[in-house]
């Protein structure tokens, strides 16, 4: 008696705990997806430039936040050479060595898209990948806020092209200098501080996760999260925190009034009426504030200038602002779209001037069924001091990045984006084996006519070929027997027809005697055939 097999050492099939699988529907949706954006940068002049997925892993440095140790936050191994080699984290930090290794060759500034998975080592949790997809752009050898004011306007014209209407973004403007500058003016200035610097950075960069409450924590003695992990926040004390919340928490917004349409700075600001902006507030105050408002940018920039009046960083932090905002509202650009915002901070230690937030505005579901706002789909900022790591001279650079799974999702709540599979292809059926090769001739035809086609290579007889047809998403099959063969005929089966006719047949008898939708037609017409059946139910392969 042959021995049975045995299970107790079967291999079980499971995915590592941050990852994720992804189907046909899904990468076609992502494909459309990254076609779109593609399109715009490379109408601002972007060219592509692919890098590996492992680097070196000093050549990534230690940038991402909430790391104190060296590797972790990135997956490392050690090569045979005994050199440490890690997965990206990033697709900026890669850049910087492509750009240092290759300087001499390269054209000044240099402008650049990438597109690819990052890793990150990190406790995953839910709508937090270890594995995720990003679609950057970048500009490297150019000082000029002209080159930041681009990247702002192109993150603009990216939500538009992907169907995301204006007023349903925004692309949030603040400057490192700046933060910097406060943080100076609270006694957290100089090297000694640096690491507290950063601490409170990165509890800023929480604000919309955790709230005022939770960056308060952070900003004191620390934090414990509802898992039980503790944060070591920043010791600062308590008249630090409150200036710090009244002037980088998000919430820190300023308006002016509209007395006349020529007070706007372009045609582009947000406006509300008083009734809105001023909601809760007296009769009598209410009866003399003024009927409409703009958000006013410069109005933040003024706030901030009055606590930076000596402060000389946080100067030049301003003044870059300022010149930013010039730009973009000579090219028409205004507060709908891009405006300065207290709130916006960006945890990732290498950036160095402006920083920059692509926010989606519109509510979804919440915690506890409450509104909230989708949030952040992408980022960047200015980072002069990356590439100098490599080359011991300063490299100015700018880029942003898009995290392509997050906005896929806002996408697709939206209904922006098709989430439906692609039609499978035409399956030719194979009704007799010694007779595979008219088949295989039939379904080269098909390709070459640009027709997505495939010869059914299972092993079972029509039954299953049309359920494997039906599985596949295919349009309509190709059957050709002996009696089709000796007319010169195939039999077209349009499969998407059949199915709206079989809903509307009562019997098997019934559905055997109509034979909905097939139809047979000479060899010769195959192709013109299979076009009609594609037309008529407008199959389209991307």
């Amino acid at each position: 008696m042959a021995d049975k097999p045995d299970k107790t050492n079967k291999l079980k099939a499971r995915l590592p705990r941050g990852f994720a699988d992804r189907g046909g529907a899904e990468i076609a949706a992502t494909r459309r997806m990254l076609d779109k954006i593609r399109a715009v940068y490379e109408r601002y002049g972007f060219e592509p430039l692919e890098t590996p997925a492992i680097e070196y892993t000093d050549a990534l440095g230690k940038f991402l936040p909430d790391q104190d140790r060296p590797n972790e936050g990135v997956f490392s191994f050690q090569d045979d050479d005994e050199q440490w080699l890690s997965l990206r984290y990033d697709l900026t930090a890669p850049l910087a060595r492509y750009v240092a290794e290759n300087f001499d060759s390269l054209p000044k500034p240099y402008r650049s898209y990438r597109e690819g998975f990052v890793f990150r080592n990190e406790k995953p949790g839910p709508g937090r990948f270890r594995q995720f997809m990003q679609f950057d752009a970048d500009t490297v050898g150019s000082a000029s806020m002209a080159a930041d004011a681009e990247m702002c306007m192109m993150a603009a014209d990216t939500m538009e092209a992907l169907g995301i209407p204006r007023g349903s973004y925004v692309v949030k403007v603040n400057n490192r200098k700046v933060l910097d500058g406060i943080l100076e003016a609270i006694d957290l200035g100089g090297e000694r501080n640096a690491a507290r610097r950063l601490s409170v950075l990165r509890a800023f960069d929480k604000y919309d996760r955790l709230g005022t409450e939770g960056v308060r924590e952070l900003l004191g003695k620390g934090r414990r999260d509802d898992s039980g992990d503790y944060t070591k926040g920043a010791e600062l004390n308590k008249d630090q925190i409150g200036q710090l919340v009244q002037l980088v928490g998000a919430g820190n917004m300023s308006w002016a009034p509209i007395y006349n349409d020529s007070d706007l700075p372009t045609d582009d600001e947000i406006i509300l009426p008083k009734e809105v902006l001023r909601e809760g507030l007296p009769e009598e105050a209410m009866r003399s504030a003024p009927d409409r408002s703009y958000y006013s940018s410069r109005g933040l920039i003024a706030r901030w200038a009055h606590h930076l009046t000596h402060v000389a960083v946080g100067n030049e932090g301003l003044a870059e602002l300022e010149e930013l905002l010039r730009l973009t509202e000579a090219a028409g650009y205004g507060s709908q779209r891009i405006m300065i915002d207290a709130g916006v901070v960006r945890g990732i230690e290498y950036y160095t001037g402006p920083v920059y937030e692509v926010e989606l505005t519109f509510p979804i579901q919440g915690e506890h069924g409450k509104p909230v706002r989708f949030g952040s789909v992408g980022g960047g900022g200015r980072y002069d001091g990356l590439i100098a790591r490599f080359r011991g001279e300063p490299v100015p650079a700018t880029g942003f990045s898009i995290g392509v799974s997050r906005l896929a999702a806002a996408l697709q709540h939206l209904g922006k984006i098709e989430t439906k599979p692609e039609p499978g292809p035409v399956v030719v059926t194979v009704f007799e084996r010694e007779r595979i090769a008219d088949y295989q001739k039939m379904v080269a035809t098909l390709r070459d006519a640009g027709i997505r086609a495939e010869l059914y290579l299972g092993s079972g007889k029509m039954g299953p070929q049309l359920k494997y047809a039906d599985k596949r998403g295919a349009p309509c099959v190709v059957i050709q027997g002996g009696d089709e063969k000796v007319k010169g005929e195939v039999q077209i089966k349009d499969l998407i027809e059949g199915a709206k006719a079989a809903a509307a047949i009562a019997s098997n008898q019934e559905w055997r005697a109509s034979r909905p939708a097939q139809f047979a037609v000479p060899e010769a017409k195959l192709v013109d055939a299979v076009r009609e059946v594609l037309a008529r139910h407008e199959v389209k392969w991307s």
